[in-house]
């Protein structure tokens, strides 16, 4: 059984301008606000979950019932001097069908909604805790442009590492702009989940970004 890491301190991280220069201000996030402990297990479980989800489930082969060819006996059982065989279409002889063929199935299923929504929550708490996070002020791009962006990225220290850009609203110019980054992506925080944020290796967020997902998963106050 995997071990609960628990999440105990508070972390402090600068925050960038869209050109990726340090604006001198902080932003202090408390990872406990989000998951007072991180569960190796459901993570798991939330990130095989999607992968199966994604799976097309379209495979199919032919059965011996469906290749071409007569259903006769070859030849008779005895006489010929060769070992017995059936018809052609049995599945030991080339251009046969499939003793157990595929057949296409759906292999989707989803966990309980608010297992889903605590593991997107230990997803970015991790993200805090291991100092995977950079927090930018703000990110408005009025035309499609990828350099801006690619440069902004290497100045505050991804490089060429896989990220996630995180903005608060879904943005079809910023979108443009990020599609031909190789491994990096924008999502906006109401689709985060646990998949998107631990395939890749930093997240880049935005500070309405890290409102807007603390307004979703943030835990209550006890």
């Amino acid at each position: 059984m995997l071990a609960d890491n628990t999440v105990v301190t508070m972390s402090s991280f600068p925050i960038y301008d869209q050109s990726g220069v340090p604006t001198g201000e902080t932003c202090v996030i408390d990872p406990a606000e989000f998951s007072a402990v991180i569960s190796d297990r459901l993570l798991h479980e939330a990130v095989v979950m999607y992968g199966s989800n994604q799976r097309t489930g379209t495979s199919k082969t032919k059965s011996r019932a469906e290749v071409s060819g007569s259903s006769k006996k070859m030849y008779k059982q005895k006489g010929t001097g060769n070992a017995r065989m059936g018809n052609k279409r049995t599945p030991i002889r080339r251009g046969g069908g499939h003793c157990f063929a595929k057949r296409p199935k759906d292999w989707s299923y989803r966990l309980p909604r608010k297992a889903l929504r605590r593991a997107a929550a230990m997803a970015f708490a991790s993200k805090v805790r291991d100092g995977e996070l950079f927090v930018l002020k703000s990110l408005t791009i009025t035309e499609p442009k990828t350099k801006p962006i690619a440069q902004m990225l290497t100045k505050i220290g991804v490089g060429e590492a896989s990220c996630v850009i995180g903005v608060a609203e879904s943005s079809p110019v910023a979108w443009k702009s990020v599609r031909n980054i190789e491994k990096c992506s924008l999502v906006p925080a109401t689709e985060w989940n646990a998949a998107t944020l631990l395939r890749n290796r930093y997240l880049v967020v935005t500070v309405d970004a890290i409102e807007r997902f603390r307004a979703r998963c943030a835990r209550p106050a006890v």
